[in-house]
């Protein structure tokens, strides 16, 4: 497991940080979500998105349906990278940002994180 990069945003004072790791093993995956989890104790949010082998999985962790882990999945897809992990922690600023901006903050998160892969 090698952490590659960490982006950061914050929109409407809810912060937003992604990590982008290349994975060696699967069960690093969940040792990493669990590990930010604790290091981020006061996230409202851990999403995230993996690719594996043949193996793929996504997480909301309770943001509205499809505008969290689908954003950084189809990301994964499009940009065909296999044994990755994207992770994207959530500080719930006290403002809801509705689905499509919240879906577009998420994939922009990600997108930054991974550009230079």
């Amino acid at each position: 497991m090698k952490l590659l990069n960490v982006y950061e945003l914050t929109i409407k004072k809810s912060r937003f940080i992604a990590y982008y790791y290349d994975i060696d093993e699967f069960k690093e995956i969940k040792n990493i979500i669990d590990n930010l989890k604790l290091e981020h104790k006061k996230a409202k949010h851990v999403v995230y998105a993996y690719r594996f082998l043949n193996t793929a999985g996504k997480s909301d962790d309770k943001e509205p349906k499809g505008t969290a882990g689908l954003p950084l999945y189809n990301l994964l897809i499009q940009k065909n990278l296999n044994n990755k992990l994207i992770v994207v922690v959530r500080y719930f600023g006290g403002t809801l940002l509705g689905a499509g901006l919240l879906q577009r903050t998420y994939k922009t998160a990600a997108i930054n994180a991974i550009k230079n892969d």
